[in-house]
C-alpha cells in the first residue's frame, strides 16, 4: 500500500506548481512588517483542504487588534489512521517582507518556474512544508487508503516574529492536541542533501541599543554628544562577548555562540548635524549552556565602558528572548524513524545535529515531548529570489507518508 502512494506522488509535479503558486500569491506578513496576517492564506488553505476531502479541521485563533480580521489564524487538520497516534507536520504560513525589490529577477509574489525549480517569497520557508503535506492528504483521501497512523497537519501563524500568536497560542490553549507517542515533523530546517535532523535550538536574543547624547551642528562637534560614535564604540565592543561566552559544541554549526550587530534605525536626516540619538539591534544566539541573563549582564557592562569613555547614554531592551528548550534525544522514535524514512526515500543517512535559528520544534519541547526539525531544502530562506525544488516538495511528501506506514510497525 505504502508504494502506491509514493508512486503516485511522482505524477504530482504540476500539484506542487499549483500549489506554490496560488500560496506565494497570498502575502501572509505580519504586522511588524507591515503586513495584515495571514487571514487570506489561511482562508485559502481551508478551501483547498475541503476540497481535498478533508473534514477534520479545527482554528485556533489568536487575537491580534493590530491586523484587520481582529486574529491570527492558525488550523489544525487531521487524515485518521488505524491508530490514533499521528505522524504531524508543523509548518508556518507566515512570510518575511522579501525586502528589496531591485534584487529580485521578478514579483516576488507572483511564483517563476524554470525546470525542477520554484522562485517566489516563501516557497522554501515555510510553503515547501505546506505542500508536503497537503500532497499526502490529498492521495491518501483520493485513493482511499486509511494508513496505520494518523496524519496531522498544523499550519501556525507568527513563526517569523515570535510565535506569541501562533505555536505558543496553540501550546497555551490546546495543550492536548499533541499525544505523548505522537511523531512530530517540522520541516522547517535543512540542507541540500536532506542528511541534517535537528534536534536541538540555541538560546535567542534580540536587544534593542538605544544611545542617546546630545544634537548640534556637525561644524561645532564639541557643543554636543556624537550618539552615533558611541554606538559605533558599542558594536565594536560586542566582539568581546565572544570571549566571555567561549564554550564550543560540535552539535552546532557554528559550534559556538554568536552575537552579530544587525539592523540600524535612522538618526538624523541630513549631514551636517552631530546626532544626539542612535538606535541598533544584536542578534545573540547562545549555547544552551548559557543563562541569557549573563549576555544581558555581559553586553550592560560593556555599555557602561562606552558610557564612560564617550559621555552618552545607552539603554538596552529585549526585543525577543527564547531560553533554549530542551534537546530531543537523537534517539528518540521520531528521530529514528525518519531517519529510516530518509534511508528509504533519498538513500542517505541523515544525522542529529542542532542549529542557531528557532523553530516552532522548542515550543514542542517544552511541552515535553520529542520533535524533530527535517526538510531537504535549498537551502535559502530570506533571501532574494527564494526558491525550492519541485523534487524536493515530492521527496518530503514521500518521507511523511513513509512514516504512516512505517511508523505503525
Amino acid at each position: 500500500m505504502p508504494h502506491r502512494i509514493i508512486s503516485a506522488l511522482d505524477a504530482r509535479r504540476d500539484a506542487v506548481i499549483e500549489l506554490q503558486r496560488e500560496l506565494t500569491s497570498r502575502p501572509a506578513l505580519g504586522p511588524e512588517s507591515g503586513g495584515e496576517g495571514e487571514r487570506a492564506k489561511a482562508d485559502w488553505l481551508l478551501a483547498h483542504l475541503r476540497a481535498i476531502g478533508v473534514t477534520d479541521i479545527e482554528q485556533i485563533n489568536a487575537p491580534d487588534p493590530r491586523v484587520p480580521c481582529g486574529h491570527r489564524p492558525n488550523i489544525i487538520a487531521r487524515v485518521p489512521g488505524t491508530s490514533p497516534r499521528t505522524v504531524w507536520v508543523l509548518a508556518h504560513m507566515d512570510v518575511v517582507p522579501p525586502g528589496d525589490s531591485a534584487l529580485w529577477d521578478g514579483d516576488p509574489w507572483t511564483l517563476r518556474v524554470d525546470g525542477d525549480v520554484l522562485y517566489g517569497r516563501g516557497v522554501e520557508d515555510n510553503q515547501q512544508a505546506i505542500v508536503s503535506g497537503l500532497l499526502v492528504a490529498r492521495e491518501l483521501l483520493e485513493q482511499g487508503v486509511t494508513p496505520p497512523l494518523s496524519l496531522g497537519l498544523a499550519f501556525v501563524a507568527d513563526e517569523e516574529t515570535g510565535n506569541a500568536r501562533g505555536m505558543a497560542h496553540v501550546a497555551a490553549v490546546r495543550p492536548d492536541l499533541f499525544r505523548p507517542d505522537d511523531l512530530i515533523v517540522v520541516p522547517d530546517f535543512g540542507d541540500s542533501d536532506g542528511t541534517m535532523i535537528e534536534v536541538a535550538e540555541k538560546s535567542m536574543l534580540w536587544l534593542r541599543v538605544a544611545v542617546t547624547g546630545k544634537q548640534c551642528h556637525a561644524s561645532t562637534p564639541d557643543e554636543g554628544v556624537n550618539s552615533l560614535a558611541g554606538a559605533a564604540a558599542l558594536i565594536l565592543r560586542i566582539r568581546h562577548l565572544n570571549q566571555r561566552f567561549p564554550d564550543a559544541d560540535p552539535l552546532f554549526n557554528p559550534a559556538t555562540s554568536t552575537f552579530v550587530p544587525t539592523k540600524k534605525e535612522a538618526n538624523v536626516p541630513n549631514v551636517n548635524t552631530v546626532p544626539g540619538s542612535d538606535v541598533f539591534y544584536v542578534d545573540c544566539r547562545v549555547l544552551p549552556r548559557y543563562d541569557l541573563d549573563e549576555v544581558v549582564t555581559a553586553l550592560r557592562g560593556l555599555a557602561d565602558e562606552v558610557e564612560r569613555e564617550h559621555g552618552v547614554t545607552i539603554a538596552i531592551s529585549q526585543v525577543l528572548r527564547e531560553q533554549a528548550a530542551p534537546p530531543t534525544s537523537p534517539d528518540a522514535d521520531v528521530v529514528t524513524r525518519l531517519r529510516a524514512a530518509i534511508k528509504d526515500v533519498y538513500g542517505v543517512t541523515a544525522r542529529a545535529a542542532g542549529i542557531g535559528g528557532g523553530t516552532v520544534a522548542a515550543i514542542v519541547r517544552r511541552m515535553g515531548l520529542s520533535a524533530a526539525v527535517w526538510s531537504k531544502l535549498v537551502p535559502n530562506a530570506h533571501v532574494p529570489n527564494e526558491a525550492t525544488r519541485v523534487s524536493c516538495n515530492i521527496g518530503d511528501a514521500k518521507v511523511i507518508a513513509t512514516m504512516l506506514f512505517e511508523g505503525g510497525k
